[in-house]
């Protein structure tokens, strides 16, 4: 039996986005996969990935006071790191940039590990991520997320293989009030009216709002902007759902209205189908949720994708299209005529690198371009040539390094190993 490590060590959003390269590894023949989470994930985790061995550790301190946290950094992580260290891993696939990400890298040899390894006190970022590095100013043209980290792998499973196809399950209508970035959420206003509109064409006898305890004011300001009879139909749940009720709500819904969240990559894994708002620094060709029969409508102005980190210089100009009226009467009708100027509307596809999305309403300029990108990174995770062209010894030049020429033909194979 082999032993495989995903260290994954970031938020809710991104330990959903790690089931391609996750289910690559379950689908090898002997094989036994590990996850090392943060700890206030871990429930989630059993639930999502019931078939992987759990290692909690304490990376963000969710939930603990000053005295707790400091505890569970220098005693219950020592004993989680005793234990990894005693499986024999075959391969260490370490996904984040952090100090805790690091010390754990030290507890393996580092040619086993792939990602962000560390070999004699240095710090060292392996082929892979290291390009994706030189191609984040290329935002427009990026790959999905799922697809990155599924790509540690080059055998990693089709991209239909990742989530069920989106149904309706009969449960009504879900809304997530608001996600972490706050430029990347709509205000309760627009929301409220989106709501209203979805519910009455849809004709929806349930509506619950989901997030947690900080939204719960948020929702009761949407109640009370929605049409009495919605209002009625309609139960706040943000902070009142546990895991546990978030996946069993999440999963019987009719359809997910959210910004990018990691309650949309939820609902992508369940296959329930989600209308998502993607504005500010949220980029669905990023981020966007993963499998068939999803729809993101997709602000774009000269200034986006931006930087959440980053004051907005515009007054948030992003959001004008979802306020704008034509925004409802498109997803009334589903008419491109109705689309509002400012955004797309896509829905979601495969190609042969993984999760894109094709315009049904508005158009996408950069389409040309991302479909050569991709090209041109299925050809370097595959090793297949499919004709050159001058754009791609472009990206080639602009990606790769002199010693990746060597590595492109040896470590992609080797990394199975």
């Amino acid at each position: 039996m082999k032993h495989y490590l995903v260290i994954q060590l970031a938020r809710f959003g991104d330990l959903i986005q790690t089931k391609r390269l996750l289910a690559t590894l379950c689908a090898r023949a002997d094989a036994r996969v590990h996850l090392c989470v943060d700890r206030s994930l871990a429930p989630l985790a059993g639930l999502v990935y019931p078939d992987v061995t759990l290692h909690p550790v304490t990376a963000h301190g969710t939930g603990l006071s000053g005295l707790q946290a400091i505890r569970a950094m220098l005693v219950d992580n020592r004993e989680a790191f005793a234990r990894l260290r005693e499986i024999d891993f075959s391969r260490v696939y370490n996904l984040n940039y952090s100090g805790l990400n690091y010390r754990l890298a030290a507890l393996f040899d580092p040619e086993k590990v792939d990602g962000h390894a560390w070999n004699n006190g240095q710090e060292l970022i392996t082929q892979w991520p290291s390009m994706a590095m030189r191609w984040s100013d290329q935002r427009k043209i990026s790959i999905n997320l799922v697809d990155f980290w599924g790509g540690y792998c080059p055998d990693m499973i089709a991209p239909e293989a990742v989530n069920p196809p989106a149904e309706g399950k009969g449960g009504g209508i879900g809304v997530v009030l608001a996600g972490r970035e706050s430029r990347r959420s709509l205000p309760t206003d627009i929301l409220a009216r989106i709501m209203a509109a979805t519910a009455q064409k849809s004709r929806a006898e349930r509506v619950v709002l989901l997030g947690g305890a900080s939204e719960f004011a948020a929702g009761q300001s949407v109640l009370k902007l929605l049409p009495a009879g919605i209002q009625a139909r309609t139960r706040n749940l943000a902070g009142k759902t546990d895991w546990t009720d978030l996946v069993d709500t999440v999963g019987s819904l009719d359809m997910l209205l959210t910004p990018d969240t990691g309650t949309m990559h939820l609902a992508a894994h369940l296959g329930t189908p989600v209308h998502a708002f993607f504005l500010s620094s949220a980029w669905c060709f990023e981020t966007g949720p993963y499998g068939a029969g999803h729809t993101v409508y997709q602000a774009v102005t000269p200034c986006l994708p931006c930087l959440e980190t980053r004051p907005c210089d515009y007054g948030v100009t992003c959001l004008k299209a979802f306020a704008d009226p034509s925004f409802i009467r498109f997803m009334a009708t589903h008419k491109a005529e109705h689309m509002p100027e400012g955004m797309i509307a896509f829905e979601s596809r495969f190609d042969a690198l993984g999760q894109t999305y094709a315009p049904v309403a508005g158009t996408d300029p950069d389409a040309d371009q991302r479909a050569k990108f991709r090209r041109f990174v299925l050809s370097h995770l595959t090793g297949m040539e499919s004709g050159v062209s001058d754009l791609d010894t472009l990206f080639a030049q602009r990606i790769y390094r002199e010693r990746d020429w060597i590595a492109r033909t040896t470590s992609r194979r080797t990394a199975l190993f």
